[in-house]
């Protein structure tokens, strides 16, 4: 295997590297596994997207006659309040009940077709570009610490009900900024910051955009970006260990907000 601090060449089984010293570097095996499930045989925006499209799938089915409740066009097959909470969603109750874990599970919900469409559209054309610029693994952590720094920000200013992976694209928005701004890519800079103030302003203008969300994602990806290293170096095992405990966080965020609002409802 590849040590994952100096890059050597290094049995898998060596308790300590002999080039830089590093403890474990093998993981006690499983460093190999995870080099292999960020050296790009794994999509992680894949992985992101199908798990919104799968979420928002789960959240029409566990309340269908939520469907046919549609107040307008922008509600349009919109899920029920009682299954986005059972699925993860933050604000409100889950917020009120300290679910901590919502601010990473409500990432992956979506409130209407036109939501989860524009959304991914967004996860789609930025996250391949973040992947390139700062690898798999640190791409993932600044999606999902923007988006919750966003609902963390939401949840303290306003504590409504809130969704969407918004404040994760702003998250992704500002790290392509702080690239460009220290790479000097200064075209690819400015267009970057029309997209994101004119997104913002839209917000102000259009029914139940979360804005503040949106302000929290950008400023939790600007910082988490300035802590990262760009893709010319190897990402390091503790980066890896963070994007899948971020990952085991949230799935594990889904289980245990499903299991206490239906404990809840069970209780009436």
């Amino acid at each position: 295997m590849i040590c994952p601090q100096c890059g050597k060449l290094i049995s898998v089984t060596e308790e300590k590297c002999p080039f830089c010293g590093a403890w474990r570097p093998g993981l006690y095996g499983f460093t190999p596994a995870m080099n292999r499930w960020f050296g790009g045989r794994v999509d992680l925006i894949a992985v992101i997207i199908i798990g919104c499209i799968a979420l928002y799938g789960v959240s029409l089915l566990l309340q269908p006659e939520a469907i046919f409740q549609s107040s307008g066009f922008l509600s349009f097959l919109s899920p029920g309040t009682r299954a986005l909470y059972q699925l993860g969603m933050t604000g409100g109750l889950a917020w009120q009940q300290r679910w901590w874990w919502t601010l990473l599970t409500a990432i992956y919900l979506h409130g209407g077709i036109l939501h989860i469409f524009f959304n991914v559209m967004w996860i789609r054309n930025l996250g391949p570009a973040v992947t390139e610029a700062y690898g798999p693994a640190r791409a993932f952590v600044i999606f999902s610490v923007a988006g919750a720094a966003g609902f963390l920000l939401s949840n303290v200013v306003s504590g409504h009900e809130s969704i969407g992976a918004s404040g994760s694209i702003f998250g992704l928005m500002s790290a392509l900024i702080v690239y460009g701004r220290q790479r000097g890519h200064a075209a690819m800079t400015a267009q970057l910051w029309q997209w994101a103030i004119i997104v913002f302003a839209m917000g102000f203008f259009m029914r139940g955009v979360n804005n503040w969300a949106h302000l929290g994602g950008f400023a939790g990806g600007w910082v988490t970006a300035l802590g990262m290293r760009f893709s010319e170096r190897r990402e390091g095992r503790g980066v890896q260990l963070l994007a899948l405990a971020l990952l085991a966080a949230t799935a594990a965020g889904i289980g245990l907000s499903f299991l206490n609002v239906t404990s809840i409802l069970l209780r009436r």
